[in-house]
This record gives C-alpha cells, sequence and structure tokens, in this order.
C-alpha cells in the first residue's frame, strides 16, 4: 500500500484553516477497486474525482484508476466544501503510482488549485484567507493558479509559486519547490472605485455636505431624508472619497472578505480603497447580514470599513433592518449554526437615504404633498426607534432652487479630505479609535466639554425624548466636529450643531 500525506486549505466563514490530505492506494483484493473520499466533502469536493482523472492523463502521468483508492481529508470533523482541493487530490494520486517517480511532496507547502480536464490551474476563492493561516502554522510555500498569485503574495513570509499546469506542479516538485520561481507582489494595488466622483459635482446641499464631512471623520453612521431629485444619492456616492485611506490590517481584511465571497478582481492583490455597498431594498436577510446552509458573508460585511448605502430606507423590510442593529453596535456579526458559530466583519458606516412621506413632496417648495398625516406617520414608522438611535446623523436635503443649480459645485473632494484625515488622525491620537466607536467610559475621558454645551444637551434630551443612546451619540458627533476645528474643548456650538443633526428625533411631522 502506498500513501501520501499533503497539505491543502478551505474557509470557513471568513477564516482559513489547513487541511490535510491523506491519499492511500492499494490493489483490489477482489473485483474492481474503487475511489472514496472521506472527511465531510459536499458535491464539489467529491466531484474532484471526476477532474482529477483526466487532468492526470493529460499531464502524461499514469494513475491506474483500477486500484483502491482513498483520500482523507483531516479534521475530519469539519465540513470542506469547494473545489480548491482538487490540485492536492491530483498530485497525491500521482506520487502513490511509483511509474511517475514523484517523491511526496514537501510538508511546508500548501497546494491549492482547481483543475482543468487538460491539467490548467484554475483559481479558487478564499486564497488570501488560506495563506494567512498557512503562514500561522509555519508553511513556507503555497502553490496556486496564476489567477490567485497576487492575492497569496500579499502574505509576507510565503513563497507564492503560480505554475501553469499539473504537469508543471510536478516537475517543480522533482527537482524541489525550493528552486521553482515565486512570485512577487506588485506594487501597485487594486483599487475598487477608481477616482470616485467628486464632492464638487453636488451643486448647493452646503449643509448636507457638512454632515458628510462630519460623518466621514468620526466615522458616524448618517440618514439623508429629502425630496425624490434633491441629491441624497450622489451624497451618498461621494462619501467613500471622503474617508482615509485603509490601512494595512484594514486592507488585508477587506481583500479578505471579498476573496471568500469570490469578488476579487481577476489577478487581483491587496485592496486599497473602501468598499461602497448600496443593495436594493428587496434584498433578503441572508442577503444583507449572511448567512445561509453554508454561510456566507452579506452585504454588510462586504462593505466592512467601508460604506453601506441604504437607498429608499422604509421599503426595506422591517424584519430586514432589524437584523442590522448587532453589527452597527458590536462591529461584527456571529451567526450560530448546528455546527458551530461564525463571526463575520461588520464594522461599516451605515449611510440611508428616506423620501420624506409617502409621495416624496412633503414640504417641497413646488410641488404639493398628497399624504395625510396618518399615512406619514406609518411610513416613518417602518423605522423602529432602536434601528434611529443607532445613526449618529439624521438631517433634510432639501430640494433645490434653479439659481443654486446652476452655481458652483464648492469644496472639492480632495480639499474636504484633507481636513477629514487631520480630524481623523487626532482622534486616533487621543483614544487610538474614530469617536464613532468610542464607549461610554472613553466617551466621557476624552470629551472635555463646556458645561453650557451639556446644560444645552440636557434640556433637548427633555424637550425632545432622547434616549441615553442617542444622548451619547450627539456627543460623539460634538467632539468630531471640535476634532475638525481641532479644538481640544467641546464648545456650546459643536454640542447645538450635534442635537441639529437629530431632525428625525423632534416632536411631530
Amino acid at each position: 500500500m502506498e500513501l501520501v500525506q499533503l497539505h491543502a486549505a478551505t474557509v470557513e466563514g471568513v477564516e482559513g484553516y489547513l487541511v490535510q490530505v491523506e491519499v492511500s492506494r492499494s490493489e483490489p483484493s477482489t473485483g474492481v477497486g474503487r475511489t472514496t473520499v472521506v472527511g465531510l466533502p459536499d458535491a464539489a469536493v467529491r466531484e474532484s474525482i471526476e477532474r482529477v482523472t483526466p487532468a492526470l492523463f493529460s499531464s502524461g502521468l499514469t494513475h491506474r484508476p483500477g486500484d483502491h483508492l482513498v483520500v482523507n481529508l483531516a479534521p475530519a470533523d469539519r465540513r470542506k466544501e469547494g473545489p480548491a482541493f482538487d490540485l492536492a487530490v491530483a498530485l497525491g494520486f500521482a506520487c502513490t503510482v511509483p511509474e511517475n517517480k514523484l517523491p511526496p511532496p514537501p510538508r511546508d507547502a500548501l497546494f491549492l488549485a482547481e483543475l482543468a480536464l487538460d491539467g490548467a490551474l484554475r483559481p479558487v476563492r478564499g486564497v488570501l484567507a488560506c495563506a494567512l493561516a498557512a503562514r500561522e502554522a509555519g508553511m513556507r510555500h503555497i502553490v496556486v493558479a496564476a489567477g490567485n498569485a497576487q492575492e497569496a503574495a500579499v502574505v509576507e513570509g510565503l513563497r507564492v509559486l503560480a505554475p501553469g499546469n499539473l504537469a508543471e506542479v510536478c516537475e517543480w516538485v522533482r527537482n524541489g519547490l525550493a528552486a521553482a520561481p515565486c512570485v512577487r507582489p506588485e506594487a501597485a494595488a487594486v483599487r475598487l472605485d477608481g477616482d470616485g466622483p467628486d464632492l464638487s459635482d453636488v451643486r448647493g446641499q452646503e449643509h448636507a455636505k457638512r454632515a458628510l464631512v462630519v460623518a466621514a471623520a468620526g466615522g458616524h453612521n448618517l440618514l439623508m431624508m429629502g425630496p425624490p431629485g434633491s441629491g441624497k444619492t450622489m451624497l451618498a456616492r461621494r462619501l467613500p472619497g471622503l474617508l482615509p485611506e485603509l490601512t494595512l490590517e484594514e486592507a488585508l481584511d477587506v481583500t479578505r472578505v471579498h476573496s471568500v465571497s469570490g469578488l476579487m478582481p481577476a489577478g487581483g492583490g491587496l485592496l486599497r480603497s473602501r468598499p461602497f455597498r448600496a443593495p436594493h431594498h428587496n434584498v433578503s436577510a441572508v442577503g444583507l447580514i449572511g448567512g445561509g446552509s453554508v454561510p456566507r458573508p452579506g452585504e454588510v460585511s462586504l462593505a466592512h470599513h467601508g460604506v453601506l448605502f441604504l437607498d429608499e430606507l422604509p421599503e426595506f423590510p422591517r424584519t430586514v433592518l432589524e437584523n442590522l442593529r448587532q453589527p452597527l453596535e458590536d462591529g461584527r456579526l456571529t451567526i450560530s449554526r448546528g455546527g458551530g458559530r461564525l463571526t463575520f466583519p461588520s464594522r461599516v458606516m451605515l449611510v440611508a437615504a428616506m423620501n420624506p412621506c409617502p409621495c416624496g413632496y412633503l414640504g417641497h417648495p413646488t410641488r404639493r404633498c398628497v399624504d395625510n398625516r396618518d399615512a406619514i406617520h406609518r411610513y416613518r414608522g417602518r423605522i423602529s426607534g432602536p434601528l434611529l438611535d443607532r445613526i449618529d446623523l439624521h438631517l433634510e436635503v432639501p430640494a433645490q432652487r434653479p439659481d443654486l443649480l446652476a452655481g458652483g459645485g464648492g469644496e472639492t473632494t480632495a480639499v474636504a479630505r484633507v481636513r477629514v484625515v487631520a480630524a481623523r488622525e487626532r482622534m486616533l491620537a487621543r483614544q487610538g479609535c474614530p469617536n464613532a466607536t468610542l464607549d461610554a467610559r472613553g466617551l466621557r475621558r476624552h470629551l472635555a466639554a463646556d458645561p453650557a454645551g451639556l446644560a444645552l444637551l440636557n434640556r433637548a434630551v427633555e424637550e425632545l425624548g432622547l434616549s441615553a443612546r442617542a444622548y451619547d451619540r450627539i456627543l460623539k458627533v460634538a467632539r468630531t466636529i471640535a476634532d475638525l476645528e481641532a479644538r481640544a474643548t467641546v464648545t456650546l456650538e459643536d454640542i447645538s450643531e450635534g442635537i441639529g443633526f437629530r431632525v428625525l428625533d423632534r416632536v411631530g411631522v
């Protein structure tokens, strides 16, 4: 009996883990041999045998399919899914046939690729997560398809090998992987949004632009309410350009989530721009939050370290929106299944837009609203109070006059971003995180508020019936306003402006 052991990997949630692939070959005692795959494989893993056999023959390797073959994927108690095991299984089959003259693959190498029937290597999803797991396990080499090479090369400390086909892999194994040419990471990082739209494209709406800058500086959630055509979507799409560049750690998180979801650009490496996700209002709870029979990241995780834009917010099912409360509060989402618990990242800026009423024209200067008071209350009531509490800034985006539309665009994204980055650096130097993520103890420690401003906020709480969470969020926004102005103390004006950004907390319609 011939036995070969080598390593592959797979993903669970957004984390990768190593899988030991054991291939045993023996002559059948009676009749015709069979091939068995064990270790909780899914259909794609079991089907790998049908891909591997012709790939071996196409590569000029001896296979002897009439033998009795057992493929064990360890650990046996964790589900394995996807075609990424093809390369490891094919190498195991080839190494157990003496005629191929292949030494056992090195134990410090990870083999991760799908095989075409002609032996060519195809890219798979989740390579970055698997490469990180390989480095943590002390691996030195990772063999992937050329389409995954730059993604794997992001991980320092691993030699990335990208052969074109199975025959080339076997030749490298014969000669030693240390002598094979490795892939170097490219200097240019992939950007998700290109140059991006500019803030100066938006005519008028100076109050909304101010709120956008405040939200970008402090990482605050934002809700815009206004009639159709007032510029809400234009404003939202310009928010990622205002945000600071991703740090290396954040870029790795973003790239890993997109890789696991199969959304990496072809041949892409590290993603260095903030993601912007805008799901339609008919999205399901699983599509927005993540999960499913085989849990996958949802839109809120794909927007990790970026912007999640929900247009026409009241049109989303209320049950779907309520699922956002935990990820918005904690920055992560835990999904429990019979097989265990998975955690998905969800540190996002939520930007939402809505009409003021069902017809959309309440308060419009030239068009008459046709909705009665009860219809307006029902429409706004689709958004629960607890969800509104988790949105720091609520503002009106009114329809603009024609003379304002013909005027200049005002401040550009590049100019505004300088102020945003400077404010964010002050926050990180003072407390190590943006103001929006401060806990209650950190907020009290770093607030430094004027007593007159706190007295004003106390009166606002009594008159508007604000919750304790809304109280803290107004203080966080005021702290961000002060940081934008490079002030160490939060003044009465800062708190007053923060209260002004809570339109939907005011009594009445």
